[in-house]
C-alpha cells in the first residue's frame, strides 16, 4: 500500500472514541510488508488536543493529495481506494512510458460492438466401431495423428 505514497499523516484525539480507523491505519503503515515496499514514504502522527474529528491524508508519489475523513471511512476502505488508486497511477505510467496517450479514449462505436469469439477448430470426429481392440487402436492413432 505504501508503495504508492510518498506522505501519509494521520491526526486524531487519542481521547476521542472515534479513533478506530486511524489506530488501525496506523498498524497497517506500520507493518513491517508496508514499509518494506517504500522505505521513503514518511508516517507522520499528529496528536489533537482539541475536538477535530480524526483525518487521515495520504500523497500519492505524482504529489496528488487526499484527505479522508476517518471517523466515517473504515481503515480498509482506505486502504482499498490507495491501492485502486495506485494501480491506475501504475497504468497510467505505463501508458505514457511507452509513448501511448493516457487517458485512453475507446470511441463510442468501438463500445457497442461485440466481443471477437475464439475460433472453433475445423476437425470432426469419425464414427467408429469400439467392438475390436484393433479398430480402438486404429482410432487412436487416426486421431493423434491426424491431430498434429
Amino acid at each position: 500500500m505504501l508503495k504508492f505514497l510518498s506522505r501519509v499523516r494521520i491526526e486524531f484525539n487519542a481521547l476521542d472514541p472515534r479513533t478506530a480507523s486511524c489506530m488501525e491505519f496506523l498498524a497497517q503503515c506500520n507493518a513491517p510488508k508496508a514499509k518494506e515496499s517504500n522505505p521513503g514514504c514518511a508516517v507522520q502522527v499528529k496528536r489533537r488536543t482539541d475536538d477535530e474529528p480524526p483525518k487521515i491524508t495520504v500523497t500519492f508519489a505524482n504529489g496528488v493529495e487526499e484527505v479522508f475523513d476517518a471517523t466515517a471511512t473504515p481503515a480498509q476502505s482506505i486502504r482499498t481506494m490507495i491501492l485502486e488508486k495506485g494501480r491506475m497511477l501504475e497504468t497510467e505510467q505505463m501508458f505514457r512510458d511507452s509513448g501511448e496517450a493516457w487517458p485512453v479514449l475507446i470511441p463510442a462505436e468501438e463500445l457497442t460492438q461485440p466481443a471477437p469469439g475464439t475460433k472453433v477448430r475445423d476437425s470432426v470426429c469419425p464414427v467408429v466401431d469400439f467392438a475390436s481392440v484393433s479398430s480402438l487402436w486404429h482410432f487412436v492413432e487416426h486421431v493423434v495423428c491426424n491431430d498434429e
